[in-house]
């Protein structure tokens, strides 16, 4: 429920902020949109229970990615632990999606499917300025991050840091396997 709340909060400063500045009002926004006023009031207080279609119709209106209304400020380091997250729920169906990374502007990224095996640590120096790198565990365990700060994760756990500094990927299990995403700005 905590997780619940911390989303409706995202999402209630999100609304404020780009309808603000876009230069809507609150009915215009609303009307706009098709949805009701009362709704985007609720949603804008911290309240309500969005769907993703009414959080789609919102951020078309305002001209941003659905991600810029659900996605929290990041940190250097971040990690999304399996069942965490913000998610959001479809009314029209059995549903629901999870935003782990937007991609900003501009972006390249390349995608791969990693594995290792444990007692083969793979240190990597720092990439190009700039390399942010996104890592989703498959399946075993293992040590990923930054050098000097790593971070254990399990199957079905994110982890995202800056690929332009000294980071590591050491397989705990045997057969753990990732989707390593590199993105280049």
């Amino acid at each position: 429920m905590e997780q619940r709340g911390a989303l409706l909060d995202v999402i209630a400063r999100s609304l404020r902020r780009e309808r603000e500045r876009v230069g809507l009002s609150l009915s215009e926004l609303a009307k706009r949109a098709g949805v009701a006023k009362s709704t985007l009031s609720q949603l804008e207080s911290g309240s309500g229970n969005p769907s993703i279609e009414t959080l789609w119709a919102l951020s078309v209106t305002l001209g941003v990615p659905f991600s810029r209304l659900v996605e929290p400020p990041r940190p250097r380091v971040q990690v999304i632990r399996l069942g965490e997250g913000p998610v959001v729920y479809s009314e029209r169906a059995d549903y629901s999606c999870t935003l782990l990374a937007s991609s900003p502007p501009h972006a390249r990224r390349d995608v791969y499917l990693t594995r290792g095996e444990p007692g083969s640590r793979r240190e990597s120096e720092p990439h190009a300025p700039g390399v942010v790198e996104h890592v989703v565990l498959s399946s075993g365990r293992a040590l990923v991050g930054l050098t000097d700060e790593p971070v254990t994760l399990e199957p079905g756990d994110y982890i995202c840091y800056p690929g332009d500094l000294p980071h590591v990927f050491e397989a705990l299990l045997p057969g753990t396997t990732a989707c390593l995403v590199s993105e280049h700005v």
